[in-house]
């Protein structure tokens, strides 16, 4: 069993994993059409990871969770949802790939591990973990729903041509 010192290397080792693994999806993203499918199943898929607070170590206060998600929606997701992502080519919709999706990433990480010091004072690496998660999470949400509102209308507007 791992020891309580090297969980903070662990845990900041998977972030940086997870962001390289994002960076290396989102770019693969970009160069496939964009369907209602490809838009509504990555935040279903990312949803399975509250499945962390079954755990108790996990777990923090309903306020905290709401205000990550918040903050997640509103400041994280501002650079991403603040211009048009879908382009239409032909009969296909296709996702531009953001210049500001990698520095969100990064200042995301950043933030993290900036807080790292002062957060691990406060709550335990696992609560971070989720807190974390669910600001990620909301940041997603509102992204996704962002494109999917985009394409419903690009697809309506091409069928009115």
């Amino acid at each position: 069993m791992a020891d309580l010192q090297s969980l903070p290397i662990t845990s900041m080792g998977a972030a940086i994993l997870g962001a390289l693994a994002v960076l290396a999806w989102r770019l693969h993203e970009s160069r496939r059409a964009v369907s209602i499918k490809s838009l509504v199943i990555p935040p279903l898929g990312m949803s399975t990871g509250f499945s962390m607070f079954a755990v108790p170590a996990f777990r923090i206060p309903w306020i905290w969770g709401v205000g990550a998600f918040v903050i997640g929606a509103a400041v994280f997701a501002y650079p991403l949802v603040s211009r048009p992502q879908l382009t239409r080519e032909g009969d296909r919709v296709m996702m531009r790939r953001p210049k500001w999706f990698i520095v969100v990433l990064l200042a995301l990480a950043a933030v993290r591990l900036g807080l790292r010091e002062y957060v691990s004072a406060i709550i335990s690496v696992q609560q971070t973990a989720g807190l974390f998660f669910v600001l990620a999470f909301g940041m997603i949400v509102r992204w996704r729903a962002q494109l999917l509102v985009e394409y419903q209308r690009l697809l309506r507007s091409g069928s009115a041509s």
